[in-house]
């Protein structure tokens, strides 16, 4: 018999089994809560809490707190910048407190050396790490700008102007031509970082100084090499930071100059005094005209550096998006730099293999006027010797030679060649801008486990814009009239590199064996094109600047151009060995093979060795505040090609003809314009490096002492030939020269103990330099002596066999003549000294002559610092 139900169940038992689902994925998913603290029980703000394995997370507040939500079987990470990184599964708890173990250890600190990574303490080579928080910490328009003082041996120079280049040179100067610059690897990819790189988007920075920490960079690396890597993102729930950073400048008042009063009753007790009727100018100042050069020119620098991140990702997948804008306007009038920059970083996981990029993009953009020739004088010079009763502008000196009526020096007026620097502002500009694209992308394959292939593609290339304007208009007395003019450049530049590399790392019980073998292909190209036009149409005041803008008559429109290329093919290897972690080695080698040397010359091999003694290891060593102790010695062979395409290759000029035969036809021919040597080959640096590093104090106090030499050999040197050799273009470059550096260098940190959020740290660097030539070949004849020419004039600095590059080499003074009795009775400047003149030094007054000359100079220091 069948029983009919009055009352259907089936909707109910679906609802219960939702219910019972929803009630045990809460179950499941509940807010996990707790305080996280360091080992002394101090609050730690601001660590990431990350669920394992997704992206999933938050950060803990300025006590420690936190508060996330997760399943009662999943994994927390808990990780933050000085602490050690802690997963702790949840266990199904409602509160988890933890406590954070500080990594107060440097010395675990993952560094960059090339092609692989490896542990700080491990490092047998002269290497520095550099505090990327330092470098953030300052307003810079570069990154090498920022590196001033971080490092011991790494000298900075920048001359303050917007968007002026920095100079970095690393344990000396090794070479007397061409680029002097260490090279810059920037996330796998050689690259230039003065206008590439926002100080803001770096992670870290490894500067390789001897042979052992650079060989693997081979022919490139005798100037050191700076590895640049950029933020990238971790995982986490997405992070956004901005930041703005402002500074002001401004030059003090350190002449107290007279004022134009003041000026005219000097100038006139000079003149009566010396009996010479007074300047127009000085007699008839009426009061109206009082100008103060140093206010007109100066006016406070101003730097905005706004920048902004977002980041994340999931263990498998990060991310990092950067933007920024830097901006300087200089302490001079007219002067002024920007720019705009972008960066892309991803890495993705998948399986063994791992895949990414780093991609950036700058525009950059620098204004100023013409500066640097002699027609231009120099505005700190003229700033203080102009005269205050000249006007800046002035429509009573308006003439065909100055439209502007520009203020300045004549006869009519006052006698003063000092440039009036408005007017040069007014009439002169070169703007320039810059759009760069720096990249790398890679592939990684992990084959088995400790043996992993990567394969880099990189690029940099730029498209760089330089107009340079004349208009017309004069700035100084007597200057020769010119054609207003335009000047268009264009370049782009473009280097590509791809890589193969291997990186080993195996353990078998008490060794450790890793390194890495590859091999590099990179190809660098400029093509560059430039025109000129005279003559500037105009409408008013305003003026077309185009080239097409110009007179269009034969000569008045010139154009050149040439494209310079060569390839790199290198095989590159390095071997680390650790024994016991006491007794470690390292050895690299690098073979080059450059098309910018002759097939003769065109490959260079460049091997170095270290070892190292980790001391503190050993069993007899038993002292309790030194918690690691490491000696190192180094040797090897570094490599610098200071050159650029084809100088192996004679030139020829294809101007003129020549005349044959009884008809005296015409023939076009060719004559030699430059010498060249086909024995160019690689200036090759042998460096020697002894040192230690020492962790004191439960690794609160750390050292670091390194002495160095080096001797650069077969350094290239413009050999002075006669142009009736055929040597009209100039020198030609042989290896003739030596030069020595050698040094003493010491690093010292101190980490305090953090209390919350104030953590503080106490760093400081010093090093000794000498610099010494020690061949300069064959110069020839110095006429002064009669002897052989032992060094190279520039200037007032001279480059001497036994001295230091660049040597300042100048008269002394020896006071002010104030009166004809001592110019008569210091006889060397009779025939032209006047009183109020500077006395100098007759230092070679031997006899045969009197005067003062070149041979009257005397060494005045060294522009190294001791």
């Amino acid at each position: 018999m069948k029983t009919k139900l009055l009352f259907n169940f089936k909707p109910f038992l679906i609802l219960a089994f939702i219910l019972l689902c929803v009630q045990q994925t809460f179950a499941q998913r509940t807010e996990v809560t707790g305080t996280i603290t360091s080992e002394e029980g101090v609050p730690v703000p601001f660590v990431n809490v990350v669920v394992k394995g997704t992206s999933q997370g938050t950060s803990a507040d300025i006590d420690g707190n936190y508060s996330i939500i997760a399943a009662g079987d999943q994994t927390l990470v808990f990780s933050y910048i000085g602490f050690k990184t802690k997963e702790v599964p949840i266990n199904n708890q409602l509160v988890l407190n933890m406590q954070l173990q500080e990594d107060i250890s440097a010395l675990e600190e993952v560094v960059v050396i090339g092609y692989q990574t490896i542990k700080k303490k491990d490092l047998t080579g002269a290497t520095s790490v550099i505090n990327t928080e330092d470098t953030k910490n300052v307003v810079s328009s570069s990154l090498p700008e920022a590196l001033q003082g971080l490092s011991p041996g790494v000298s900075v120079r920048n001359g303050g102007a917007p968007g002026q280049n920095a100079v970095v040179n690393i344990r000396g100067l090794n070479t007397f031509y061409g680029n002097a610059s260490p090279l810059y690897i920037i996330d796998g990819m050689y690259a230039d970082p003065n206008t590439t790189i926002n100080a803001n988007d770096v992670e870290s920075i490894q500067v390789l100084k001897d042979a052992s920490a650079a060989a693997i960079y081979g022919s490139r690396a005798a100037n050191g090499v700076i590895i640049v890597t950029t933020l990238k993102g971790k995982p986490g729930k997405p992070k956004f930071t901005a930041s703005l950073k402002s500074s002001i400048s401004t030059i003090p008042q350190k002449y107290n100059m007279m004022n134009a009063e003041q000026y005219v009753i000097t100038n006139t007790n000079a003149y009566n005094a010396a009996g010479y009727p007074l300047q127009p100018a000085v007699a008839n100042y009426n009061g109206m005209v009082n100008t103060d050069w140093s206010d007109v020119l100066l006016r406070t620098g101003y730097v905005q550096d706004y920048n902004a991140k977002l980041s994340g990702g999931t263990e498998n997948h990060t991310y990092a998006f950067s933007a920024g804008y830097f901006k300087d306007q200089g302490t001079l009038i007219a002067r002024d730099f920007d720019r705009m920059s972008m960066r892309l970083n991803t890495t993705t996981e998948i399986g063994k293999f791992k895949f990414g990029e780093n991609l950036s993009l700058t525009n950059s953009r620098q204004n100023s006027p013409f500066q640097g020739g002699f027609a231009d004088g120099n505005p700190w010079y003229d700033m203080w010797n102009s005269v205050p009763i000249i006007p800046v502008q002035s429509d009573d000196l308006i003439t065909g030679q100055n439209p502007g009526g520009w203020g300045y020096g004549s006869t009519n007026t006052v006698n003063t060649f000092s440039r009036n620097q408005v007017a040069i502002a007014n009439i002169t500009s070169v703007e320039s801008n810059f759009v760069k694209i720096l990249g790398n992308a890679f592939v990684e394959y992990d084959i088995v486990k400790g043996l992993k292939y990567r394969f880099n593609a990189g690029l940099e290339t730029s498209f760089d814009n330089s107009k340079a304007v004349r208009r017309d208009g004069s700035w100084y007395q007597n200057q020769s009239p010119e054609n207003s003019q335009v000047s268009d450049t264009r370049s782009q530049f473009l280097s590509y590199l791809f890589e193969h590399t291997l990186n080993f790392d195996y353990t078998l019980n008490k060794h450790t064996i890793n390194g890495v073998v590859g091999y590099t292909q990179q190809t660098i190209q400029t093509d560059f094109t430039s025109g000129t036009g005279l003559f500037l149409a105009r409408f008013g005041s305003n003026y077309f600047t185009t080239i097409t803008s110009t007179s269009n008559l034969p000569g008045d429109r010139t154009a050149s151009g040439r494209l310079d290329k060569y390839l790199i093919n290198s095989y590159l290897g390095r071997l680390n060995y650790s024994y016991d972690d006491r007794y470690l080695a390292t050895f690299t080698f690098r073979s080059d093979k450059d098309s910018r040397f002759s097939p003769d010359y065109s490959t260079a091999y460049f091997p170095s060795g270290a070892l190292a003694w980790r001391i503190s290891n050993e069993k007899f060593f038993d002292v309790g505040w030194i918690d690691d102790l490491k000696l190192r010695g180094s040797y090897g062979v570094l490599g610098s090609a200071n050159l650029n395409p084809y100088q192996y290759i004679g030139f020829l000029n294809q101007g003129p003809n020549a005349v044959f035969g009884a008809n005296q036809v015409g023939v076009p021919g060719a004559i030699q314009a430059q010498l060249a040597s086909r024995d160019l080959r690689w200036e090759e640096k042998k460096t020697t490096n002894l040192g230690f590093d020492a962790t004191l104090f439960d690794s609160r106090l750390n050292i670091s002492f390194d002495a160095f030499k080096s001797v650069s050999e077969d350094v290239l040197v413009p050999q002075p030939l006669p142009g009736y050799l055929g040597n009209l273009q100039g020198d030609p470059i042989v290896n003739i020269g030596s030069i020595e550096n050698r040094g003493l260098e010491f690093d010292m940190g101190y980490n305090g103990r953090s209390e919350g959020p104030f953590k503080w740290n106490i760093a400081a660097n010093v090093s000794i330099i000498r610099n010494e030539i020690l061949e300069l070949g064959n110069l020839g004849i110095d006429e002064a002596t009669g002897r052989r020419r032992d060094y190279i004039a520039s200037g007032n600095t001279r480059s001497q066999v036994g001295r230091s590059i660049g040597d300042f080499y100048l008269l002394r003074t020896d006071g002010i003549f104030q009166n004809e009795a001592e110019i008569i009775d210091h006889n060397a400047q009779a025939d032209y000294a006047q009183p109020g003149d500077i006395r100098y030094l007759n230092l070679q007054n031997d006899g045969t002559t009197d005067d003062i000359n070149n041979s009257d100079r005397e060494y005045a220091g060294s522009p190294w610092p001791d």
